[in-house]
């Protein structure tokens, strides 16, 4: 599976989002539309970028009973986004759900790939606040191999532990590594951060990168500079 660099789309209105993809003329960038942006503006967003020729990870994270997620999976599927999204506590159970909502009747679907631990999330956090005693190193390869079991794609984890991941779960498990930053940048309110170069070296298999690129003064040259770092 190839490398690449997915921008995260954090905008509060299309209006933003246009304003920000219309300054690629050139090579299309796989964008990730997360909660505000899909909140904002709804399945319409998602239907308009796919139509300018971008790949798309929506980032929803669903997490409820089975049958909620297999249903809502149901719908998402016929967004024909590229890869999407779920919170691997809510069990094995609620994944396989999941893949059986996804799958479209003539079996294609989205990548689905499972959060295993927030980049936000430390380990004093997830002890004191989510009552979680194991190192959070353990956490996240049983989130991990309790998505491969469930029949997921991959796993959505810091760059940090991508590399043992793929230990864990095999060379064909995705790896999507938020919290990745230029050495240069601001680590911003991730706590797990890696840059680019780092990131392709440790094996993510995409990293997303959201203020180092949409808030820059270039982002066209930011982004570029990212797929240089961890692509070519």
């Amino acid at each position: 599976m190839g490398k690449d660099v997915i921008i995260a789309c954090d905008f509060d209105s299309a209006e933003k989002t246009f304003a920000f993809l219309d300054k690629f003329t050139g090579r299309k960038p796989f964008v990730k539309i997360g909660m505000e942006l899909y909140y904002a503006e709804g399945p319409s967003i998602v239907r308009e970028i796919k139509k300018r020729g971008h790949k798309i990870f929506l980032d929803l994270k669903l997490h409820d009973i089975p049958n909620t997620v297999k249903k809502s999976m149901a719908v998402l599927s016929r967004l024909d986004v590229d890869m999407t999204n779920l919170h691997a506590s809510g069990t094995v159970r609620m994944m396989e759900a999941a893949i059986e909502g996804l799958t479209r009747e003539d079996g294609s679907r989205p990548i689905l790939i499972a959060v295993t631990q927030l980049t936000s999330t430390d380990e004093e956090s997830m002890r004191k606040d989510l009552l979680i005693e194991q190192p959070i190193a353990d956490v996240v390869m049983h989130y991990a191999a309790n998505a491969k079991k469930a029949g997921l794609d991959g796993v959505v984890c810091s760059p940090l532990e991508a590399g043992k991941v793929h230990d864990t779960c095999g060379k064909d498990f995705v790896t999507v590594t938020p919290g990745v930053r230029f050495a240069d940048g601001d680590i911003g309110d991730q706590k797990r951060v890696m840059t680019p170069a780092e990131a392709k070296k440790i094996g993510s298999d995409y990293i997303v990168v959201g203020r180092p690129i949409t808030a820059a003064a270039d982002p066209v040259a930011a982004y570029e500079r990212c797929v240089a770092e961890f692509v070519d």
